[in-house]
């Protein structure tokens, strides 16, 4: 059977949940392929191809290139490899080559071979055992078939022949934009990034929405959410930021309200505003990073009473995370380092020393009557600031 005939370094990227849609499988493969052609655009000297359900980068395999693809949602593990010739004796030499320079403290191997094409003469075990000599004799690694040091992959396919000796993770998930779109309430804390992060993967393409109060909160502090925000637009096509100013608002509460609602009041005025955006932009759902009982607003009776005010979903990635769990994932992701500048939130503004933790809809919902906020907030969507990510 004729292969195709690239030999050389590359890039194989393995699919997981992809396996599961059935006959929709095809728009997930075409939305991942476009994901990946988007990461790779800037590398001139690879080519990306979509073979079997899998895809393929030709031309390199460096640290640089790696690191870039385990961001790709819908990816489950990758691996660099050595396209060769569908030829035993290639096979063996490129084996051979992966194991010149060993790290130090490896003492035992195994060869794991495949063949998907079945009309190649050797079987698996063929291969397993005779390029599993020749390594053996060339190194003078022990055999360890369940846990060995070092483990060395062959696949012997319809279009390729290749071999690799390590297997990253990828990021799982779903290719972003299979899931349709949310807005993300991000602000420049440690949380909305990664609840962004976790939408993503599930497919979501996000458009994100922050509130300023300048000059209670300073141009560094939005210049920090920009920031965030370009973090995770690296993860699909496009994003846009919206920029709301919430000073007015906040004000107007602050003398207006009872202290304790404080906090309470902002975020039903947010979801407001987030809504009538996301409308907008025919978004379907919301996105905040709240996690149950972290603070005082995200007490079940408090969510109960900021939900009230929304007619779309407001989805809660976090919701069962404790703030170690969610500091480690936003170290993972990249973002943690720029969510601890000194630089604070609209929601960190005139908080009470005793905030209410069991508020009801019905006792928020007669505060606001007392006051006449909704020409701010009309005001407030009016003049939102579209911000290309």
């Amino acid at each position: 059977m004729t292969q195709l005939s690239y030999t050389g370094k590359g890039v194989v990227l393995r699919v997981g949940e992809l396996f599961l849609k059935g006959r929709n499988r095809f728009m997930f493969e075409d939305k991942l392929e476009e994901n990946a052609r988007r990461i790779l655009a800037h590398r001139d000297d690879v080519q990306l191809v979509r073979k079997r359900g899998r895809l393929f980068v030709l031309g390199a395999s460096d640290p640089a290139l790696i690191s870039q693809l385990e961001q790709l949602f819908g990816i489950v593990s990758l691996s660099a490899c050595v396209f060769c010739d569908r030829d035993l004796d290639a096979i063996t030499q490129v084996a051979l080559d992966l194991v010149k320079d060993l790290p130090a403290g490896m003492k035992t191997f195994r060869i794991r071979a495949r063949r998907p094409d079945k009309t190649f003469e050797y079987t698996s075990t063929d291969m397993g055992r005779i390029v599993g000599a020749e390594v053996a004799k060339a190194t003078g690694l022990g055999v360890d078939l369940d846990a060995a040091d070092l483990s060395i992959g062959i696949e012997v396919g319809a279009d390729w022949t290749f071999l690799w000796s390590s297997v990253q993770l990828g990021a799982g998930g779903l290719p972003v934009g299979t899931g349709g779109k949310a807005l993300l309430l991000l602000s420049g804390g440690i949380d909305s990034p990664v609840a962004g992060h976790f939408i993503q993967k599930r497919g979501v393409a996000l458009n994100a929405l922050y509130f300023h109060s300048f000059p209670h909160t300073s141009d560094g502090a939005k210049d920090k959410v920009i920031r965030l925000a370009k973090v995770l637009a690296n993860r699909q096509k496009e994003m846009t930021l919206f920029i709301v100013s919430f000073t007015q608002l906040q004000e107007l509460f602050r003398d207006k309200a009872p202290p304790s609602y404080l906090v309470l009041l902002y975020r039903r005025a947010m979801i407001r505003i987030g809504e009538s955006i996301a409308r907008t932009q025919k978004t379907p759902a919301l996105v905040t990073g709240e996690s149950l009982g972290q603070v005082a607003s995200q007490t079940l009776p408090n969510l109960s009473a900021i939900q009230a005010v929304a007619s779309v979903p407001i989805l809660r990635p976090l919701i069962g995370f404790d703030k170690r769990e969610t500091i480690a994932l936003a170290q993972q992701i990249g973002t943690y380092e720029i969510s601890i500048l000194p630089h604070d939130d609209c929601c960190s503004l005139f908080v009470p020393k005793h905030p209410e933790t069991k508020a009801s809809h019905s006792r928020v919902r007669a505060i606001e009557n007392q006051i006449d906020w909704q020409p701010l907030l009309t005001q407030a969507i009016a003049d939102v600031e579209p911000y290309d990510c």
